[in-house]
């Protein structure tokens, strides 16, 4: 099946589709913040073909999510490592991980996440960055922003899901 582009869309959700879209690069991503950095370490604990990991890295490395650094020049290799592009997406993962937490992992969370601050298991939680009240779907509405086309102008609403 022939993947559609969303590179014509004007949303800021499409436009990250196109680039980790693809569910081997959100899983390959996970794993960099697990501190796997090697071809084939990622290989290995992916199960990917070589040929596919090869594509999802190099379209990372392309699209600033990661950075290959050199670790060996007989023969060639690199680490891949997040670049501050990629480490932004940290919440968004973390929110994948959570859903799958709730919706998707029958036996539990396969992994929990322990705040170094503290060394309590934690839950993210959104906030609102003004005045920091949980921040839902009921709490929010979409308004035009300063990169909305004037054809949006007025078509905030509720998310309301």
């Amino acid at each position: 099946m022939e993947r559609k582009s969303f590179a014509d869309m004007h949303c800021s959700v499409a436009q990250c589709l196109e680039i980790v879209g693809e569910w081997w690069s959100m899983l390959i991503v996970r794993d960099a913040f697990f501190g796997v950095s090697r071809f084939d370490a990622f290989q290995q604990r992916l199960g990917i073909s070589r040929n596919v990991l090869n594509q999802r890295l190099n379209k990372l490395v392309e699209s600033g999510i990661l950075m290959k650094v050199p670790y060996s020049e007989h023969p060639p290799r690199h680490d891949y490592r997040l670049t501050e592009k990629g480490r932004d997406l940290w919440p968004v993962l973390n929110s994948m991980r959570q859903w799958g937490d709730k919706h998707a992992a029958p036996e539990g969370p396969p992994v929990l996440i322990r705040h170094e601050g503290c060394g309590q298991i934690v839950t993210a939680v959104l906030t609102c960055s003004a005045c920091g009240a949980p921040l839902g779907p009921r709490e929010v509405r979409a308004v035009p922003g300063p990169g909305a086309p004037a054809s949006s102008v007025g078509a905030g609403g509720r998310s309301d899901g």
